[in-house]
C-alpha cells in the first residue's frame, strides 16, 4: 500500500474496500479521510486461542493504521465475564496474553483498552439503560445470536452484551467500526439507537469469516476443535491441520485453504511461490490472489500443492507471533 500521505481520500476509500464484505455509511469516509485522523476500533472477547479468524480483523486494523487512522483495540474482559468465558483472574491473564499476541501480529502502535476500565462509569451505565429501555426483548435476542446461539438457555447477561458493544462505540469515540460480518446484527441495532445516546452513526467495515477447516457450514472458531489454526500451533500440528482441511479440487466456495491464502497470506507477501517438480508442471509464482484462485478453479493447481505452499508461508507468518505468547 502506498504511503497514506500521498493518497487522496478516494484512493483511501478504494483501498479500504479490499477483502471486505460490506462497508455501511461508506459515504462518510470521504470527510473522515479529508478532515482529520479518524478513530477506528475493533473489540475482542479475550477467551480461548488467538487464531486465523482474529488475524483477518487484525489485518484490516493494520490497513486502517496505514491509511492514517488512530486504532483502538478493545479487550472486552467484562464482555467475556458476562458471556461466562472465565472468572476475573482468567480474564486478566487472557487480556495480557492477547495484547502480546496482537502487538506481535502487527498492532504494536495501536491503543489497547480494557473494557472494565471505562464500562463501570455512571455515564456509560446511563447510556446502557437508555438503550435497554428503548430495545424490545425480541430485538435484543436477535442481536445476541452470535453471542449465545442457544437462545433458550441464554442468560440475561448475554442480552446485555450486545447493548454494551453499542455503548463501547460512543465511549471510545469511534468513527470507524471494524469487525467480522458475524457482528452485523449488533451493529444494525446500534444504527437504530445511537441517536438515543447522543452519538453519530459510525462507518461499519465488515470483513469475511474464514470457513471451518472441517468444511462448509461452519466458521473457524476456538470453541470447535479441529476447525481452526492457533498462532501457538507448532509446525507439525499446523501442517497436519492444513493437510486435513476441506479443499476439493476446483472448488472455490467455502474453501478455507483459499480463504487463508486470500485473507492472511497475500496481504503479507509480495510473491506466493508454489514449488513443484518439473514432471508436475514446474513451480508456480503468484503476485495476486485472483490469479491463484483462477488457476485453482481451472484445476491447473492441485490442492496438495496449494496446501504444501500455504503451510510453509503460514508457519513463517505465525511462528514469530506465537513465540511472543508462549506460556
Amino acid at each position: 500500500m502506498r504511503d497514506a500521505a500521498n493518497m487522496s481520500p478516494e484512493e483511501k476509500m478504494k483501498a479500504l474496500e479490499k477483502n471486505t464484505v460490506e462497508i455501511i455509511n461508506k459515504e462518510n469516509l470521504y470527510d473522515l479521510f479529508s478532515s482529520r485522523q479518524p478513530v477506528a476500533y475493533c473489540g475482542y472477547e479475550p477467551s480461548g486461542e488467538i487464531h486465523l479468524g482474529h488475524l483477518v480483523t487484525i489485518t484490516k486494523l493494520m490497513e486502517l493504521q496505514q491509511l492514517g487512522c488512530r486504532v483502538k483495540v478493545l479487550m472486552a474482559d467484562w464482555h467475556g465475564w458476562l458471556n461466562q468465558k472465565g472468572n476475573w483472574e482468567e480474564m486478566d491473564k487472557s487480556v495480557k496474553m492477547w495484547i502480546k499476541g496482537f502487538k506481535a501480529a502487527g498492532l504494536e502502535k495501536a491503543e489497547f483498552i480494557k473494557g472494565s476500565s471505562f464500562q463501570r462509569s455512571p455515564e456509560y451505565m446511563d447510556d446502557l439503560m437508555k438503550i435497554a429501555v428503548d430495545t424490545t426483548m425480541k430485538r435484543a435476542l436477535r442481536s445476541m445470536q452470535q453471542v449465545a446461539r442457544d437462545i433458550e438457555h441464554a442468560k440475561v447477561s448475554q442480552v446485555i452484551y450486545p447493548l454494551m458493544q453499542i455503548c463501547d462505540i460512543k465511549h471510545l469515540g469511534v468513527d470507524i467500526v471494524e469487525s467480522g460480518i458475524e457482528q452485523r446484527k449488533i451493529h444494525m441495532l446500534g444504527l437504530e439507537v445511537f441517536d438515543k445516546i447522543g452519538y453519530k452513526k459510525p462507518v461499519l467495515v465488515h470483513t469475511p469469516l474464514i470457513a471451518s477447516l472441517k468444511g462448509p457450514g461452519g466458521k473457524m472458531s476456538s470453541s470447535e476443535q479441529g476447525s481452526f489454526i492457533s498462532i501457538r500451533d507448532d509446525e507439525t500440528s499446523m501442517k497436519n491441520k492444513i493437510n486435513k482441511a476441506y479443499c476439493p479440487e476446483g472448488e472455490v466456495k467455502e474453501n478455507p485453504v483459499l480463504e487463508i491464502a486470500r485473507l492472511i497470506i497475500f496481504p503479507r507477501v509480495e510473491e506466493f511461490l508454489i514449488e513443484r517438480p518439473d514432471k508436475f508442471g514446474g513451480s508456480l509464482s503468484y503476485t495476486s490472489y485472483a490469479d491463484l484462485e483462477k488457476d485453482f478453479r481451472e484445476k491447473k493447481l492441485h490442492p496438495l500443492d496449494l496446501k504444501n505452499a500455504l503451510a510453509k508461508y503460514l508457519y513463517e507468518i505465525l511462528k514469530p507471533i506465537g513465540d511472543k505468547v508462549k506460556d
